[in-house]
């Protein structure tokens, strides 16, 4: 099963990335969380049903509250995809660092 797509398209959205943002310090009601945004509670749960579909968040009730608590276990697909593309990235650097480092020899 695909569980890198759902991660990345819930991570695409500046909001729910300022969510995982606040949730990495700890877990926080819903409506603490909603606080700093300009949008409506409902759109905020929308968000967390994203963020909670994709498993970066954890939600439980405590009476009336929905407490919700940062994942990061997602994260680790996410990080090992990137991996493949920052040692793609070193190898193109280095090659072009050889290229600047012949020519300043060649002057």
């Amino acid at each position: 099963m695909d569980t890198l797509t759902p991660v990345l398209s819930a991570l695409s959205h500046p909001s729910r990335r300022a969510i995982i943002a606040r949730l990495s310090g700890g877990p926080a009601r819903v409506t603490d969380i909603a606080e700093p945004f300009e949008m409506s509670l409902n759109a905020v749960s929308k968000h967390l049903k994203v963020l909670e579909d994709a498993g970066l968040i954890r939600r439980t009730r405590h009476g009336r509250d929905h407490i919700i608590e940062f994942e990061a276990e997602p994260l680790r697909e996410v990080v090992g995809w990137l991996h493949t593309y920052e040692r793609f990235w070193n190898q193109h650097l280095d090659r072009l660092e050889r290229v600047f480092a012949q020519r300043r020899k060649d002057k």
